[in-house]
């Protein structure tokens, strides 16, 4: 198990800060949508459990999903979504997977691929950089949870492959099959995590300079801001000695 990583670092999430929260909403339910398309029982669809969870953990409230899955599974008129991936890289060389659900492909490539070219990116064939990602379940908790040594029991009986400490608490990792185990014995032995669902992991990070980073960072904040991209994961880190510029 991992004692200390910069995992937050490599993986750019912003905070659910309040001003935010509409957006981490409509995220969650074209998630719940798309995967309650599946099928209504999230015992036999693991996508429709994973949506469900990470809706609890962002603390939507149970009327909201439910009215979601209801719609979804209605029949009725509604929008149908799309899953787009893109691939490409940023400044420095950083390799960038980004998770998009549309409903108009073309508008969705024609602003994705316009960030990438404004902050000196390029957008590049599918699979171009994701096999230099591991896809993985990652469920975080906050400081309070208790001891490093209390958060690695929980690792090694939950199942999760490993737990890292970060500034702001513990993350668990595990495989994708496992997510939904790993998770339900967390919250009945921690309660509700911070936030819970399916990631990119890079098997390696590229450092960059200062001017690299400022750039990378604001190509990652254009697409984050984008209603369409779900979420994002780039191969970056950056040392405390760049970030301590950056912040000054």
């Amino acid at each position: 198990m991992a004692g200390h990583s910069q995992f937050k670092n490599i993986m750019h999430r912003k905070g659910a800060q309040d001003k935010k929260r509409a957006k981490i909403f409509t995220r969650l339910i074209r998630e719940l949508t798309v995967a309650a398309k599946a099928g209504a029982d999230p015992d036999s669809n693991p996508r429709l459990r994973t949506a469900i969870a990470a809706a609890r953990a962002a603390n939507m409230p149970k009327d909201n999903i439910d009215r979601v899955l209801k719609k979804a599974t209605g029949g009725g008129e509604e929008t149908n979504y799309e899953e787009i991936r893109y691939e490409g890289y940023g400044p420095g060389g950083v390799a960038i997977i980004v998770d998009a659900l549309t409903d108009n492909r073309n508008r969705t490539a024609s602003e994705v691929r316009a960030a990438f070219s404004k902050y000196g990116g390029n957008l590049g064939e599918t699979n171009s950089v994701g096999f230099m990602f591991d896809r993985i379940g990652l469920i975080s908790y906050p400081k309070d949870l208790g001891s490093s040594e209390a958060a690695f029991e929980a690792a090694v009986q939950s199942g999760a492959s490993d737990v890292e400490a970060t500034q702001s608490g513990y993350e668990f990792i595990c495989n994708t099959e496992e997510f939904n185990n790993v998770r339900e014995y967390l919250e009945d032995e921690f309660g509700p995590p911070e936030s819970a669902g399916l990631s990119w992991k890079p098997q390696s990070t590229v450092e960059l300079s200062a001017d690299q980073a400022s750039t990378l960072l604001k190509l990652l904040d254009v697409l984050d801001d984008n209603d369409d991209v779900q979420s994002t994961a780039a191969n970056f880190e950056i040392s405390d000695e760049v970030l301590e510029k950056l912040t000054n």
